[in-house]
């Protein structure tokens, strides 16, 4: 038995026929073909799946895609404009956020839920935000200065 499926997603309207037990996640990366949404610990500990549905950030591991089914999701791809990244990508880039790059993702999408809630975050803020995200290379400073330097440029 299949359920059919539309959201809109990055902007475009996008439909499929998906297993009700299918997640958000695995809606995203198989059917979709948006593989920049990553999966870990497929329990909603990591972070590395968050996305953004209806604007709130999401663990996509834990949402099935028919829970999604009219909803607005933005991924990772999402954010960039054009092929330009985001403010908030840049700002990443240019603090080297990220090392393996495996919980970049979800870290991104966390920190622009957050930034649009509070555009001048002080650095503990920063921290609390992200302490639902696991990184197991950076030791998180260089994220927290990625984050910072977003919100020092409006991102």
């Amino acid at each position: 038995m299949t359920v059919e499926v539309t959201l809109t997603v990055n902007g475009d309207t996008r439909s499929a026929a998906v297993e009700p037990r299918r997640t958000l996640a695995d809606f995203l990366r198989t059917n979709l073909a948006l593989t920049g949404t990553h999966l870990a610990c497929e329990h909603g500990v990591c972070g590395s799946c968050t996305v953004l549905v209806d604007g709130v950030s999401a663990r996509s591991c834990l949402m099935l895609a028919v829970q999604a089914d009219g909803a607005e999701v933005t991924t990772i791809e999402g954010l960039a404009t054009d092929g330009k990244m985001s403010s908030l990508q840049e700002a990443f880039r240019d603090a080297f956020a990220f090392q393996c790059g495996f919980c970049t993702p979800g870290m991104v999408m966390t920190a622009a839920e957050f930034l649009r809630e509070n555009p001048h975050p002080e650095e503990r803020e920063v921290r609390e935000a992200i302490s639902g995200n696991i990184c197991r290379c950076t030791g998180y400073e260089s994220i927290v200065n990625g984050i910072l330097l977003a919100a020092e440029r409006g991102a």
